[in-house]
């Protein structure tokens, strides 16, 4: 996004704040072993390895996590915050990554199911110097909502229902 389309998103989002407001949503429903995954015109896949049940033919649910917060840390950084700050980016690189134990999904001891120490590593490769990187990174680490979502332990609405009426 250029700096000149993101000042007038800020234009419109300060005399119109209602457009700024969203409510994304996101549907999987089974397809034998995976789950197929729709958020408004796209289309993705989740599955499990075969030991859980899987076929393994598309990432995990804790990859598309991971994804997530790597995908969020790329785009946001070079398509919108780079922008509104004046830093010029050539790329941006990111990492996640956890530590799992699959013995919690099958509830196997007292092992937990909970993603342990998440971390994602950002390198961001800026003509203008680390100073300016740091700054980007700095500004995701406040706005990125994905981050934010993990960091602060967003709770989660949930409820069952039956297919059959």
């Amino acid at each position: 996004m250029t700096s000149e389309a993101i000042g007038q998103t800020i234009h419109t989002f300060n005399t119109q704040p209602e457009k700024a407001k969203g409510k994304p949503s996101v549907t999987a429903r089974s397809d034998g072993a995976q789950a197929v995954i729709q958020a408004g015109p796209f289309v993705f896949r989740a599955d499990l390895p075969q030991a859980l049940g899987g076929s393994n033919q598309a990432p995990s649910p804790t990859a598309l996590l991971l994804g997530a917060l790597a995908g969020c840390a790329v785009v946001f950084i070079r398509d919108t915050v780079a922008p509104q700050l004046g830093v010029r980016v050539d790329a941006v690189e990111a990492t996640a990554g956890c530590e799992t134990d699959a013995r919690g999904l099958l509830a196997i001891g007292s092992a937990s199911p909970d993603l342990a120490n998440v971390q994602v590593d950002i390198r961001i490769d800026s003509p203008d110097g680390e100073a300016a990187a740091e700054r980007l990174y700095q500004a995701w680490r406040e706005r990125c909502p994905i981050y934010l979502a993990l960091l602060n332990a967003t709770p989660v609405a949930s409820r069952v229902g039956s297919a059959r009426l």
